[in-house]
């Protein structure tokens, strides 16, 4: 496992990112690839052993992303995403539930993170639901002292509906909450971190402090 290697990779295609370079450079791309699966392969074996069972049986090609983009989303002409990233959830990385992510990319932007980014809009309207109907046990889990530690910035609010949703009031005293359309918690890791060679711990600590989190919206989002 090398994620320097992948990280400077990863910073050449940040400078260089088109189809012409990365055919000729296909042999690091290889490389850069098979130390990022060797990654997600530890990722996997500590995660499976007591954060989720349900990880057990998949293989790195389950839960990780191509490097490609999706046409549908482009934003810019680049072909290719500036990182390598992961879901980690039951049934691979495109499981409708809650659960764990790492992606790694040069500069500061390492991330690590967990929880549901924009849910379909029946599991959106469980998980409000439940805030509504359990709001004390949802504000403990965000307020958690070992979730703070982890992941400082708490809930990420970029993605909110600008008024309470459909069959709340806006003057609800969890308005702010209900107007989520994410549930997710995520930091970034320096360059100097993600070469460490302990940071697969580093990024299991992460997901373990987020896992009340993930585990409720998972039971909000399941259908009685």
């Amino acid at each position: 496992m090398n994620l320097p290697f992948v990280l400077e990779f990863l910073r050449d295609l940040a400078a260089n990112n088109n189809k012409a370079w990365m055919d000729a450079h296909r042999a690091d791309y290889q490389r850069a690839r098979t130390e990022y699966t060797a990654f997600v392969a530890e990722l996997l074996r500590l995660a499976s052993a007591d954060l989720q069972p349900g990880l057990r049986g998949l293989n790195p090609s389950d839960v990780m992303f191509r490097i490609n983009k999706n046409d549908r989303f482009q934003q810019s002409d680049e072909p290719y995403k500036r990182h390598m990233g992961a879901g980690f959830k039951p049934g691979g990385r495109h499981s409708p539930r809650a659960g764990y992510f790492v992606a790694v990319e040069p500069g500061g932007e390492t991330y690590v993170g967990a929880g549901r980014w924009l849910p379909e809009p029946a599991q959106l309207a469980r998980i409000r639901q439940e805030i509504h109907y359990n709001a004390p046990a949802f504000h403990a889990l965000r307020q958690d002292a070992e979730l703070l530690r982890q992941f400082p910035t708490g809930l990420d609010m970029s993605q909110a509906l600008k008024t309470a949703p459909k069959g709340y009031d806006r003057n609800d005293p969890d308005v702010e909450w209900l107007r989520l359309k994410s549930f997710f918690v995520w930091r970034s890791f320096p360059d100097a971190d993600v070469r460490r060679p302990d940071f697969p711990t580093r990024v299991l600590e992460a997901w373990q402090a987020a896992k009340p989190f993930v585990q409720f919206l998972n039971e909000a989002m399941t259908e009685d």
